[in-house]
């Protein structure tokens, strides 16, 4: 057997995502935030977000047959309630190779943080382009693209045949990129009008002719629940967070 259909969902709303749009508004240079990204929880938004996500997933639990998440903590506890109390039996595997990408010296900064206390960084990115800027300590698109792909080596041809993957936005982004597949100025022409939402469900299926978008980045099953839909764009290279 292989993955013939992968449904690609971001986190819900994070506490992260509410204070760097903020401090964005606000002017800060950096973000008011004081626990790692790794450890960073949703919002109450983002709780009833995931809640939302699960009235989606309750109607195709019989036909998923693995989970995959990143291990950042607002990826987990958005899987986790969706799931709800009957999680205990899915085969959710975790894995650190579908975390969000790392920005090194640009964590926590926001965009005018960036340009005040990184000019060069800046400048290495205008001329690098958004899909090789590598921030010192941190990681470029590339980068996540090749983690992905020893991701997706690994569990695409496996004993699945539907999965859902949840993560983080530039991933949805770069599973894309790699499966269509895309190449660079597809991708970057693509991301710029197209959002990863929060708490969103991306659908790709795999057939004869390989994978095809199904669909992007579906938040009908939170406006359904009322819950609000939230997008929080804006890190320090204008990529969402």
């Amino acid at each position: 057997m292989a993955v013939k259909e992968l449904w690609l969902a971001r986190h819900g709303e994070s506490i992260g995502n509410v204070a760097a749009s903020r401090a964005e508004v606000e002017g800060l240079d950096v973000i008011p935030l004081d626990v790692r990204d790794a450890d960073v929880p949703l919002s109450e938004t983002g709780r009833e977000q995931a809640l939302a996500l699960g009235e989606w997933l309750a109607p195709r639990r019989g036909e998923l047959d693995a989970y995959w998440v990143s291990p950042y903590l607002r990826a987990r506890e958005t899987l986790a309630i969706a799931l709800g109390g009957d999680g205990q039996d899915a085969a959710v595997v975790v894995d650190e190779r579908i975390r969000d990408r790392e920005l090194g010296v640009l964590d926590l900064l926001t965009r005018r943080g960036v340009a005040r206390r990184h000019p060069e960084e800046m400048a290495r990115r205008r001329h690098l382009g958004k899909f090789y800027h590598r921030p010192p300590g941190g990681e470029s698109w590339a980068d996540v693209a090749l983690r992905l792909r020893s991701f997706l080596r690994d569990v695409l041809d496996g004993p699945h045949e539907r999965a859902l993957l949840v993560a983080h936005d530039a991933v949805v982004m770069l599973v894309l990129y790699i499966l269509l597949p895309m190449g660079e100025e597809e991708l970057l022409e693509f991301a710029t009008d197209h959002v990863v939402l929060n708490a969103s469900v991306t659908q790709l299926t795999r057939g004869e002719r390989g994978w095809q978008l199904t669909a992007f980045s579906d938040v009908g099953h939170l406006r359904r629940e009322g819950a609000d839909v939230t997008a929080h764009p804006g890190s320090p290279d204008v990529e969402p967070r």
